[in-house]
Protein backbone atom coordinates (compact mmCIF):
# COMPACT_ATOMS: atom_id res chain seq x y z
CA UNK A 1 0.00 0.00 0.00
CA UNK A 2 1.45 3.42 -0.97
CA UNK A 3 2.04 6.02 1.72
CA UNK A 4 -0.15 9.12 2.00
CA UNK A 5 0.48 11.52 -0.86
CA UNK A 6 2.69 14.49 0.06
CA UNK A 7 1.07 16.65 -2.61
CA UNK A 8 -1.60 15.58 -5.10
CA UNK A 9 -0.03 15.91 -8.57
CA UNK A 10 -3.44 16.30 -10.23
CA UNK A 11 -3.89 19.62 -8.39
CA UNK A 12 -0.70 21.15 -9.82
CA UNK A 13 -0.87 23.74 -12.60
CA UNK A 14 1.82 22.88 -15.16
CA UNK A 15 0.96 25.97 -17.20
CA UNK A 16 2.30 28.20 -14.40
CA UNK A 17 5.92 27.35 -13.70
CA UNK A 18 7.34 28.67 -10.45
CA UNK A 19 10.88 27.95 -11.71
CA UNK A 20 11.87 27.35 -15.35
CA UNK A 21 14.48 24.92 -16.66
CA UNK A 22 16.79 27.87 -17.36
CA UNK A 23 16.50 29.08 -13.76
CA UNK A 24 17.16 25.55 -12.47
CA UNK A 25 20.31 25.34 -14.60
CA UNK A 26 21.65 28.56 -13.05
CA UNK A 27 21.81 26.61 -9.79
CA UNK A 28 22.06 22.90 -10.61
CA UNK A 29 25.19 21.85 -12.54
CA UNK A 30 23.67 18.86 -14.41
CA UNK A 31 23.61 19.32 -18.18
CA UNK A 32 22.67 17.54 -21.40
CA UNK A 33 21.15 14.11 -20.75
CA UNK A 34 21.53 14.46 -17.00
CA UNK A 35 19.47 17.63 -16.59
CA UNK A 36 16.44 15.70 -15.34
CA UNK A 37 14.36 18.56 -14.00
CA UNK A 38 12.37 20.49 -16.61
CA UNK A 39 10.48 22.79 -14.26
CA UNK A 40 9.26 23.41 -10.74
CA UNK A 41 5.54 23.99 -10.33
CA UNK A 42 5.04 24.23 -6.58
CA UNK A 43 6.97 25.88 -3.77
CA UNK A 44 5.66 26.11 -0.24
CA UNK A 45 8.51 27.46 1.90
CA UNK A 46 6.41 27.48 5.06
CA UNK A 47 5.47 23.78 4.83
CA UNK A 48 8.76 22.90 3.04
CA UNK A 49 6.85 21.09 0.29
CA UNK A 50 7.72 21.29 -3.40
CA UNK A 51 7.03 19.71 -6.79
CA UNK A 52 8.79 19.55 -10.14
CA UNK A 53 8.72 17.46 -13.29
CA UNK A 54 10.71 15.83 -16.07
CA UNK A 55 9.14 15.18 -19.46
CA UNK A 56 9.95 11.75 -20.88
CA UNK A 57 10.24 11.45 -24.67
CA UNK A 58 10.22 8.42 -26.96
CA UNK A 59 13.69 9.32 -28.29
CA UNK A 60 15.42 9.99 -24.94
CA UNK A 61 18.99 8.67 -24.76
CA UNK A 62 18.15 5.69 -22.53
CA UNK A 63 15.18 4.37 -24.57
CA UNK A 64 17.34 2.47 -27.07
CA UNK A 65 18.86 0.25 -24.39
CA UNK A 66 16.50 0.23 -21.38
CA UNK A 67 14.31 -2.35 -22.49
CA UNK A 68 14.46 -2.59 -26.29
CA UNK A 69 10.96 -2.73 -27.74
CA UNK A 70 9.43 -1.65 -24.42
CA UNK A 71 11.35 1.33 -23.04
CA UNK A 72 10.91 1.93 -19.31
CA UNK A 73 12.19 5.05 -17.54
CA UNK A 74 14.99 3.66 -15.32
CA UNK A 75 14.47 3.73 -11.56
CA UNK A 76 17.93 5.19 -11.07
CA UNK A 77 16.85 8.19 -13.18
CA UNK A 78 13.73 8.56 -11.05
CA UNK A 79 16.03 8.79 -8.03
CA UNK A 80 18.30 11.28 -9.83
CA UNK A 81 15.31 13.46 -10.80
CA UNK A 82 14.21 13.55 -7.16
CA UNK A 83 17.76 14.31 -6.00
CA UNK A 84 18.02 17.24 -8.43
CA UNK A 85 14.74 18.66 -7.12
CA UNK A 86 15.94 18.28 -3.52
CA UNK A 87 19.24 19.96 -4.39
CA UNK A 88 17.57 22.97 -5.99
CA UNK A 89 15.00 23.34 -3.21
CA UNK A 90 17.65 23.06 -0.51
CA UNK A 91 19.42 26.15 -1.78
CA UNK A 92 16.47 28.28 -2.78
CA UNK A 93 13.70 27.37 -0.35
CA UNK A 94 15.40 25.76 2.63
CA UNK A 95 18.27 28.30 2.42
CA UNK A 96 21.12 25.81 2.75
CA UNK A 97 24.32 27.48 1.53
CA UNK A 98 26.41 25.66 -1.09
CA UNK A 99 25.77 22.87 -3.58
CA UNK A 100 23.92 19.90 -2.16
CA UNK A 101 25.30 16.64 -3.56
CA UNK A 102 23.55 13.30 -3.47
CA UNK A 103 24.57 11.39 -0.32
CA UNK A 104 22.01 8.63 0.23
CA UNK A 105 18.75 7.09 -0.83
CA UNK A 106 16.68 5.14 1.66
CA UNK A 107 13.39 3.27 1.58
CA UNK A 108 13.20 3.42 -2.23
CA UNK A 109 10.21 1.62 -3.70
CA UNK A 110 9.12 1.35 -7.29
CA UNK A 111 5.38 0.89 -7.55
CA UNK A 112 4.93 1.06 -11.31
CA UNK A 113 6.56 1.79 -14.62
CA UNK A 114 6.83 4.89 -16.74
CA UNK A 115 6.68 4.40 -20.51
CA UNK A 116 7.40 7.32 -22.86
CA UNK A 117 5.94 9.69 -23.73
CA UNK A 118 4.97 10.77 -20.23
CA UNK A 119 5.49 13.38 -17.56
CA UNK A 120 7.29 12.26 -14.40
CA UNK A 121 6.16 14.45 -11.50
CA UNK A 122 8.26 14.50 -8.34
CA UNK A 123 6.94 15.90 -5.07
CA UNK A 124 8.91 16.27 -1.90
CA UNK A 125 8.89 17.40 1.69
CA UNK A 126 11.82 18.30 3.92
CA UNK A 127 12.03 16.14 7.03
CA UNK A 128 15.41 17.33 8.34
CA UNK A 129 17.35 20.46 7.47
CA UNK A 130 20.78 21.09 8.95
CA UNK A 131 23.62 23.37 7.93
CA UNK A 132 25.39 20.68 5.87
CA UNK A 133 22.70 18.02 5.38
CA UNK A 134 19.13 17.84 4.12
CA UNK A 135 16.77 14.86 4.20
CA UNK A 136 13.58 14.86 2.13
CA UNK A 137 10.78 12.42 1.49
CA UNK A 138 10.03 12.22 -2.22
CA UNK A 139 7.35 10.61 -4.37
CA UNK A 140 7.11 10.23 -8.13
CA UNK A 141 3.96 10.09 -10.22
CA UNK A 142 2.74 9.59 -13.72
CA UNK A 143 -0.74 11.06 -13.90
CA UNK A 144 -2.32 10.36 -10.52
CA UNK A 145 -0.45 7.06 -10.01
CA UNK A 146 2.44 6.92 -7.54
CA UNK A 147 5.22 4.90 -9.14
CA UNK A 148 8.16 5.81 -6.91
CA UNK A 149 8.99 6.84 -3.38
CA UNK A 150 12.29 7.39 -1.58
CA UNK A 151 14.00 9.35 1.15
CA UNK A 152 16.81 11.42 -0.37
CA UNK A 153 19.72 12.73 1.70
CA UNK A 154 21.99 15.44 0.39
CA UNK A 155 25.23 16.81 1.80
CA UNK A 156 27.06 20.04 1.02
CA UNK A 157 29.96 19.24 -1.31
Amino acid sequence: MPPPVILDPTELDFDKLAITREEIQRSNPQRAEFALLDGIVHLDAEREVFAGFHDIHEDDWWTRGHIPGRPLFPGVLMIESAAQLVSYMSRHVLKVEGFLGFAAVDRAKFRGTLVPPARFVVVGRAVQVKKRRVVCETQGFTGDRMIFEAVITGMIV
